[in-house]
């Protein structure tokens, strides 16, 4: 099993991510690709922060809590909602608490699944954790629908019983969380602040990575939780933050421009996600060992100003004054 990352990443997305998007299929694709991302690069939270009115905070969140449920709890917790039509699109997560053995003598002790509470009885409660029979869960006292993570145990004759364990508590990834924050961005960022103890903003306006990568390495070493945060496919973080009064830099511990020599001419939101989030891995696994970043600016070190990312309308092609980076 792949262990948690270290420090523990987030990522911010806005909730009018996909309002450039006509059709709710695209609309589903593009939300797909980014939870795809997430469970790549071992993201513990997706985050959905308001920034315009009417945005679609709802439908991401939705579609993300979609493909983090495992398979066998979605009827059981997910609702038929016209927003879904098009889940079966989305590429499978196959994360850890995505188990495919679904008989009980398959069931391995110690073996951790995520289970949902079917049933309260005197003596515990009954737990669907997606096999052919729910298993006791013995002293548990939950309702019925609450979701929760058990370790598998054996004992003689193989009987098999569950102990719940708390999420923080598995050493190995285990799936993205969800959560939209309403009030704007200078809002999202002050509560983001009391979670992260180092936020990232991306801009093609932020510095260029090769020229802060020892800092921003540091930094990393340093951190527990660390927020990356990303503009709209309309509007830059750059822009955004000055339309609520909001100075970026002193929001942020570091505003990145994350690619420097882009071979094509707008970079969508999705892509920037990946490139961002493989740019941190590498960070944080070069970590310590300054001789690489040496080379890195050297490398990237001249005359010419990079253009940095931009992001595009999928349905005029029309490059906005400022795209997310990411931003």
């Amino acid at each position: 099993m792949v262990p948690r990352r270290r420090p523990a990443f987030g990522i911010a997305i806005p909730a009018s991510l996909v309002s450039d998007v006509p059709h709710l299929r695209e609309k589903t694709a593009r939300i797909g690709l980014i939870g795809r991302a997430a469970a790549i690069f071992r993201v513990e939270e997706i985050l959905v922060y308001e920034d315009r009115p009417g945005g679609e905070a709802d439908l991401i969140e939705a579609v993300l809590t979609y493909m983090e449920t495992p398979q066998y709890l979605r009827k059981r917790l997910i609702r038929l909602r016209p927003e879904l039509r098009y889940v079966g699109i989305l590429p499978p997560l196959r994360t850890p608490h995505h188990p495919l053995r679904a008989r009980s003598a398959e069931l391995e002790d110690g073996e951790l699944r995520e289970g949902v509470v079917v049933r309260e009885l005197a003596g515990g409660c009954l737990v669907d954790v997606g096999v052919e029979r729910p298993l006791l869960a013995p002293g548990l006292r939950a309702r019925p629908g609450k979701r929760l993570t058990f370790r598998v145990r054996r004992k003689e004759r193989d009987r098999l019983f569950l102990e719940p364990v708390e999420r923080e508590e598995v050493p190995y990834y285990w799936g993205y969380r969800v959560r939209k924050l309403r009030g704007g961005l200078k809002r999202f960022l002050e509560r983001a602040r009391h979670d992260y103890d180092l936020l990232i903003g991306t801009s093609r306006h932020g510095e260029p990575v090769h020229a802060i990568a020892r800092e921003l390495a540091a930094s990393l070493r340093a951190s527990e939780r660390a927020l990356l945060l990303f503009g709209s496919p309309s509007e830059g973080l750059y822009k955004m933050a000055a339309r609520e009064g909001l100075e970026l830099e002193n929001a942020c511990d570091f505003v990145v421009n994350a690619l420097l020599w882009q071979g094509v001419a707008t970079i969508r939101t999705e892509e920037a996600i990946f490139i961002c989030l493989a740019l941190m891995d590498l960070l944080v696994e070069l970590r310590g060992r300054g001789e690489h970043y040496g080379r890195w600016h050297g490398h990237a070190s001249s005359g010419l100003r990079p253009q940095g990312l931009h992001h595009a309308h999928h349905h005029d092609g029309q490059e906005a004054e400022e795209h997310a980076q990411p931003h």
